[in-house]
């Protein structure tokens, strides 16, 4: 199987009252949010994960949590991303052909000219008109975790909503 997903924000105190997260404590959110991966991941699985796995003073590095989490990840770096070298594959943006139709996978959207479809992050739920979970209009797929429910998004269900 594949997956996407971006913004954990693992460790980020302030992410749960900026994004509006579901959560009272930041152990709590770590907790869960390792859970659902974990519970939808398999070893076995390729995880595109688009940026910012953790942030904020004190935060646990990158790499740590990395190893907590399930997959052959392949990360597209986000604005957090500092210690991220020597794991699995790392990029600024990654095009790729799934099912047939084109990607461009990258953390931002801003500011982009690609004509097919993107798949980002670092927009969470912070504008949902402009970055719902896929803009027909601009092509864009934001995989926030605010928008999937704290779940990585399947490839599958993916193409489902597109078609």
């Amino acid at each position: 199987m594949i997956y996407f997903i971006g913004d954990l924000h693992l460790d980020h105190t302030n992410i749960i009252s900026y994004c509006n997260r579901p959560f009272t404590a930041i152990e709590e959110m770590n907790e869960v949010l390792v859970q659902r991966w974990n519970d939808t991941v398999k070893d076995t699985d390729t995880v595109y994960y688009l940026g910012d796995i953790s942030h904020g003073k004190g935060a646990r590095l990158n790499n740590w949590w990395w190893k907590q989490l399930n997959g052959n990840k392949v990360l597209i770096r986000g604005n957090h991303d500092r210690d991220v070298s020597g794991i699995f594959p790392v990029y600024h943006s990654l095009i790729k052909t799934f099912n047939g139709t084109e990607f461009m996978m990258i953390h931002s959207p801003s500011g982009v000219e690609w004509q097919g479809w993107i798949i980002h992050g670092h927009a969470h739920n912070n504008d949902p008109e402009l970055h719902p979970l896929i803009n027909k209009d601009t092509k864009a797929i934001n995989v926030s975790v605010e928008m999937l429910d704290y779940y990585p998004l399947s490839l599958d269900k993916l193409i489902n909503i597109l078609v």
